[in-house]
C-alpha cells in the first residue's frame, strides 16, 4: 500500500517560484494498477519521483508498505529503493553494456553474488520476452525492446512497487499496447502494485483500475477509471474525455468515408 499525506514541492529560480505539488493526498491499495493523469506541467513526474525520493518533497509524508519513505536516512533509503522499481520514458539504458549487463546492474551495485545474478536476470529476460537478446546492445534494439529491458531491470530486485513515468509516450501505438499488456501480466503474476503516470487517456483506460487527475499541482479528481469516463467531475477530466471522443469521432468519419469509396 502507498499512502501520500499532504505532500508539497516548490521549485525556486532567480525569477519565479513554481508550486509543483500542492497538498497532495493519495492512497494506492496493494496490488492495484493506479494511473495519475494530467496535461504537461501538471506535476505528474514530480509526484512519482517524490514517491522514491528522487525528488525531495518540501513537506508531508509518504508511506510505502511498512516504510515511511520521507523519514529514511541515506542508507535506509537506499535499501528501501530496492523494493521500488522504476521505468522511464526514455529507457535510461547504459549504451556500452549488453542487455544482460543492463538488467544485472542493480544487483551488481547491491553487491549480489555473481552466482545469484545470472539466474535472476535470465528469469526477468524470459518474463519480458527478451531471452534471446541477452548479448545484444541497446543500439541494436527497437524502442519497445528497450522499454522491455527497462522493465526487466526494474523488476530484477523483486520490488513490491513499480513506478512508471510516461513509459509508453515515446512508443508507437502498437508497441504501447504490447507494453501495457506486459505490465498487466506482471501485475497478475507477481502481485505488484503499479503506479503509472500518463497524459494518454487510452493508456489509463486500457490498464488502470483507479486514477487521480492532477491539475496545477493539485489532485482535482480521483476514483475508479470507469467513473472518470462515465461521470468526469473536474474540468481537466472533462477536457481529456472530450479530446478523446472528438478524436475518435473524426477517425470514424474518415474511416467511414473511406469504406464507402
Amino acid at each position: 500500500m502507498i499512502v501520500v499525506n499532504n505532500i508539497n514541492k516548490t521549485y525556486r529560480t532567480p525569477t519565479q517560484t513554481v508550486k509543483a505539488l500542492d497538498d497532495i493526498n493519495l492512497r494506492v491499495e496493494k496490488g492495484d494498477i493506479f494511473g495519475i493523469i494530467g496535461f504537461s506541467g501538471a506535476g505528474k513526474s514530480t509526484l512519482i519521483r517524490c514517491l522514491n525520493r528522487l525528488e525531495e518533497p518540501d513537506s508531508g509524508t509518504i508511506v510505502i508498505g511498512d516504510s515511511v519513505i520521507t523519514d529514511l536516512g541515506k542508507n535506509e533509503l537506499r535499501n528501501a529503493r530496492r523494493k521500488i522499481g522504476m521505468i522511464f520514458q526514455h529507457f535510461n539504458l547504459l549504451d556500452a553494456k549488453t542487455v544482460f549487463q543492463n538488467v544485472a546492474f542493480p544487483l551488481a551495485v547491491a553487491g549480489c553474488a555473481k552466482k545469484d545474478i545470472r539466474p535472476r536476470v535470465e528469469e526477468m529476460l524470459a518474463l519480458v520476452g527478451l531471452a534471446d537478446k541477452a548479448n545484444a546492445y541497446p543500439s541494436q534494439l527497437s524502442g519497445g525492446q528497450k522499454q522491455r529491458v527497462g522493465i526487466a531491470r526494474a523488476l530484477v530486485g523483486e520490488p513490491d512497487v513499480l513506478l512508471s513515468d510516461e513509459a509508453t509516450s515515446a512508443l508507437d501505438p502498437h508497441t504501447t499496447y504490447s507494453i501495457l499488456e506486459l505490465l498487466a501480466d506482471i501485475n497478475r503474476q507477481l502481485g505488484l502494485t503499479i503506479v503509472l503516470i500518463t497524459h494518454e487517456l487510452d493508456v489509463l483506460q486500457h490498464i488502470c483500475r483507479h486514477m487521480a487527475v492532477l491539475e496545477n499541482g493539485r489532485i482535482v479528481e480521483s476514483g475508479s477509471v470507469d467513473k472518470l469516463f462515465l461521470h468526469p467531475e473536474s474540468d481537466t477530466a472533462r477536457r481529456f474525455v472530450n479530446i478523446t471522443d472528438n478524436y475518435r469521432r473524426r477517425r470514424f468519419a474518415v474511416d467511414g468515408a473511406g469504406a464507402g469509396i
